[in-house]
Formats: C-alpha cells, structure tokens, sequence
C-alpha cells in the first residue's frame, strides 16, 4: 500500500535548533536540514540572511542573536524569493531589506502563488502561519551583480554569482573572514529543491562559488561548514545531486519517453546515493518536472500554484493530495 502523503504535509518532528560562530562576524541559526538563517554582525549593525518563515519562527531567531549582541538588527537580506525565506521579515522591523532585482521581479511575478504554495506543501515549516502579514515581502533595495556594504569597518559583498536554484540567487561573502553565506545554491545532507531551478547554469555558478576560495559557509540546510574540506564537500555534493538528475532526464526525454517514466526512472537511480537526504521524497517530484521543462520546451521555470502542486503529485506519484 501505498502510505505517501502530499509533499510534506505529514512531517511534523520537531527539529533541534543550532546556533554556531563560524567567525567574530558570522552565525548560522540551523535546524537539522530545516532552512537556516545567516547573521553577520558588523561594528555598528546586524544583517540577517534569511528570514525564517513567520515572524513568530523569526523570534527565535532573535532571541539567539540578543545572546550575543545588542547591536540594532538594521538589514535583512533575501537570498532569494522563495516564501520560506522571506515571510519571517517583519518580526525584525529592519531599516532596510535587501535584494537583487532578479529576485524582486520573481516577487511580484509570482510571490503570492509561490507563498500559497509553499504554505501547502509543508505546513511545519510555516509555524503560526497567522503571524504573517497579509501581502508580500517588499526589498527596499535591490542590486544587480554586486553590491558592497560596510557595517562599520567589516565589508560584507552581497554577490549574484549565477542562476541555479532560482534566477535571483544572492550570496554573501566576508571576504576578510572568507566566510560566504550561500542560500539554497549549496546545501549539505539535503536535498537541493530544484522546482525554480536552472539546471544548465547552476554547476557553474557552483564553480563561482567555489573560486572565492571561502573556508567557513552557511549553506540554505544542513549544518554550518566549517573547514574547506567540509564546504568542498557541500559544493561537490550538490553538484553531483543537479548534475546526476538533469542529465537523467535530458537522456529520458531526448529517448521520448514522458515525463511519469523519467520520473520513475530518475528517482530509482538517484535514491540508493541520495534518499537519505533530508527532503528527498519531497523534492523529487518538482525537481524532475522541472528538470523535463528545461530538457524540452520551458527554458524558464513555469509558475508553481497551490493546485498546480497537487495535480502533478497525484499524477507522479499515483496518490490522493
């Protein structure tokens, strides 16, 4: 019988939260392979990458950062558009919330469908969802490519490096600490969600990443790297996961089969090397249909709705939403 539920609606274990200092500078706030949130602490301000995804999650948030500094939470930086991430904002009444525009464009292309969406597939992840207020999540500021900001004397460089995850991904990089904050483009004992993805571009803005030579990083989940030989570990680990899935399903559609075939095919070959992964079975499922636009005919990835979600699950994976 078949015993699985829609996305991850049946996950309700609560998970143990992390707080670890990667440098004077840097935190990662994990919660074993939940979406984490950086914090850069600079001479005179806070800036939080990241957001969680209520304001009510957020408080936890800052609570752990009040235990370390009392400097004034003035930036918040949205790696990129993705409900999880963003709609958590609010609780630290920022000056300022920054984004690329690539990420601000997805927003107001897709922002309310996405965050319908998202409540959907994994409502443990949205806890006090009613915290949220209604609307969307706004930047203040929005870069293309590179921005430079000083907290003080600490330079923080807030990079687009490549499409991957999403077309508006944001990294962050101290480069005086070699500390680089990655969002969902590197992601460690987890599975890379890949439903927005860019499949073709994402192993090389990966190569980018890894160029900048960074020995600490906070990745979108799983635990803070900290050592060169454990970030090399999550670049290479998600490189392999993006590039073992597309090139089984371009060879899949190229062969004309349809996509429930690829799907079935893709998921055995992958799952003996990757089901242990956290969010495995629930990624698979937009990480293939996603992969089978961009081998075929969508370039750019298609609008996820809330109904849009169920229909393709029920139609891979042969049960009721």
């Amino acid at each position: 019988m078949n015993t699985k539920t829609f996305a991850s609606q049946a996950d309700l274990e609560v998970k143990k939260v992390s707080f670890d200092k990667l440098s004077d500078h840097a935190w990662a706030y994990t919660a074993e392979g939940d979406p984490n949130t950086g914090i850069v602490i600079g001479d005179d301000a806070v800036m939080v990458i990241d957001t969680q995804a209520t304001p009510v999650m957020a408080q936890d948030v800052i609570r752990r950062i009040r235990e370390v500094t009392d400097k004034p939470i003035k930036y918040v930086l949205l790696s990129h558009y993705h409900a999880v991430r963003v709609l958590g904002a609010s609780a630290y009444q920022p000056e300022h919330i920054i984004a690329s525009q690539d990420t601000y464009d997805l927003i107001v292309e897709r922002g309310e469908q996405d965050k319908a969406s998202e409540i959907g597939r994994f409502p443990r992840l949205f806890q006090a969802v009613e915290s949220v207020p209604d609307g969307m999540t706004w930047p203040t500021i929005t870069f293309t490519g590179k921005m430079t900001m000083f907290l003080g004397k600490l330079e923080v460089q807030i990079l687009q490096l490549g499409r991957g995850h999403t077309k508006g991904d944001t990294v962050v990089w101290l480069p005086q600490d070699k500390v680089l904050f990655s969002g969902d483009l590197v992601e460690f004992d987890a599975t890379p969600y890949a439903g927005d993805a860019y499949f073709k571009d994402w192993p090389q803005t990966l190569d980018n990443i890894a160029a900048l030579k960074p020995e600490k990083l906070v990745p979108g989940r799983g635990r803070a790297l900290q050592n060169p030989a454990e970030v090399g570990a999550g670049l290479s680990g998600t490189r392999a996961f993006v590039s073992e899935l597309y090139e089984s399903v371009k060879a899949g559609a190229s062969a004309g089969r349809d996509l429930k075939t690829v799907y079935r095919e893709t998921y055995e070959r992958l799952a003996p090397k990757y089901g242990q992964w956290v969010i495995f079975a629930h990624c698979m499922p937009f990480d293939v249909t996603r992969a089978y636009d961009e081998a075929t005919q969508y370039p750019d990835p298609r609008i996820w709705t809330a109904e849009r979600d169920i229909a393709m699950w029920q139609a891979l994976e042969d049960i009721k939403a």
